[in-house]
């Protein structure tokens, strides 16, 4: 496929998200498909706050009383049914560790979050809460790309890369995938690969955009000093001219790529200084998302941003908080780590609300995969953790077209496996595209001879359960 062709489809549908017309172009191109086109989209761009190495849904969501009656005891063989665990637990016994702490309740809609999550379990009755997500993948390199691409191995385009060139961006000075990673005060020890946000095989210019936490946002977006402003007009026209004239003999989509991309990058010498300039944010916001918004690079200064940037019509916003991975010290770093998101994260929620965006911007609150029920070491010690869990998770939507105070799926009695309506990640995959307007079994790229989507060759559904 080359550039041309592809910028024409993409354009024509992607006004879908504003104009009937891309809805009606959409519905066409899925006719005859199993999963019918909505009749418009609901959401016109994805907030997806990605948390890094398997939040514990035992201590954040998933409210299980029971589990205090079999403490310390082996978890029955009738509900791990040998299902594999990590060589970091297998040498031990599975002994039942219950929630570290207690739960709060929606006063609607009973939705169930953990004290650790207060500012969360505040806004519980505008968000919506899948407790039934699963995974096929226990280490975390596969599982998060997988949840991000849909595939555990590395090569293929991440969800935002998908969203990019199905639908593109409202706004010509920015990319439409950009992404922030928080600056944590101690190392992670689980990295963040860029393939996580990568384009896959799709041209590299729907890839995600790195947002540093740096004095240049951007690299090598800044002209060496010196260099007039027109002289670099002059040069990128010089360029373009050049690489206008190979693409018409080559149709390489890369050239493409090159051309939209330096033009994208001149234009964002000017609007990246003024999206990263928070001093005209009033006070009250800063108090809004908590102290750590004063910070440039914490997840909360983030959460403005990614408002910023929504604000600004970006289609595809990622924040990625690493650290989650507690396989000891549970109640000391898991509560470290919603001390970093839980404000900010509800504050996002709030402010979207409030400033009209909440409607049409989808946030995504979610991890990898969960924890396991037994604790990981001596189960009764504050040194005790939990190991990797991907038989069930949570994950939390709000906004942009899904059920406002709704919870969709259970777990078992041990919130080990799934008991009511699993929710596979390529099942969140086919709902947030449809929430966005496309079909996931119609959007597809050629590469190497197949026909190749973000949900795959197996089964997905859109999860109509969870629509407004």
């Amino acid at each position: 496929m080359n550039e041309p062709l592809d910028v024409t489809r993409r354009y024509f549908l992607g006004r879908g998200a504003c104009l009937p017309l891309g809805a009606i172009a959409l519905g066409g191109m899925t006719a005859g498909a199993s999963e019918p086109a909505p009749s418009r989209p609901k959401a016109k761009r994805v907030i997806f706050l990605t948390q890094s190495g398997g939040p514990s849904q035992i201590e954040l969501f998933d409210h299980k009383p029971g589990l205090a009656k079999y403490a310390g005891t082996e978890l029955p063989d009738s509900v791990r049914m040998g299902q594999r665990l990590t060589t970091m637990t297998s040498g031990q016994k599975q002994l039942v560790m219950p929630a570290r702490t207690g739960f709060h309740f929606g006063r609607k809609s009973g939705a169930t979050v953990g004290h650790w999550l207060p500012r969360i379990a505040g806004i519980s009755d505008e968000l919506c809460f899948i407790k039934s997500m699963t995974t096929d993948q226990i280490n975390h390199a596969p599982a998060m790309t997988q949840f991000l691409t849909g595939n555990q191995i590395p090569g293929r385009p991440s969800m935002g890369a998908w969203v990019s060139y199905g639908l593109g961006s409202d706004n010509r000075n920015l990319p439409d995938y950009l992404v922030m990673i928080s600056r944590m005060q101690r190392p992670s020890d689980q990295p963040l690969y860029d393939h996580y946000w990568g384009s896959g095989f799709l041209p590299s210019r729907f890839q995600g955009v790195k947002l540093r936490n740096a004095r240049d946002p951007v690299l090598y977006l800044r002209d060496p000093e010196g260099l007039p402003r027109e002289l670099r007009r002059g040069m990128l026209d010089t360029l373009g001219a050049l690489n206008r004239s190979r693409l018409e003999q080559t149709n390489d989509p890369e050239i493409a790529t090159r051309i939209r991309q330096y033009e994208m990058a001149y234009r964002m010498q000017s609007s990246i200084p003024e999206l990263t300039d928070l001093s005209d944010e009033p006070e009250e916001v800063f108090e809004l998302y908590g102290p750590d918004s004063r910070r440039p690079g914490t997840y909360a200064a983030n959460c403005i941003m990614a408002r910023r940037l929504a604000e600004r019509g970006v289609r595809f916003i990622q924040l990625f908080h690493p650290d989650w991975d507690h396989h000891s010290r549970l109640p000391s770093w898991c509560t470290a780590r919603c001390r970093d998101t839980d404000q900010a994260s509800a504050a996002l929620v709030v402010d979207l609300k409030r400033r009209g965006l909440l409607d049409d911007t989808l946030v995504i609150w979610g991890g990898e995969f969960g924890r396991g029920v037994a604790g990981q070491g001596q189960w009764d010690s504050p040194e005790a953790g939990r190991d990797h869990h991907p038989r069930c998770f949570t994950v939390w939507l709000a906004g942009g077209g899904v059920k406002a105070g709704h919870t969709h799926g259970a777990t078992d009695d041990f919130s080990y496996n799934v008991a009511e309506n699993p929710v596979l990640v390529r099942d969140l995959h086919a709902t947030v595209l449809h929430l966005l307007g496309i079909n996931h079994e119609s959007m597809t790229y050629r590469f190497q001879g197949l026909d190749f989507r973000l949900t795959g060759v197996e089964p997905a559904r859109v999860v109509r359960e969870i629509l407004a």
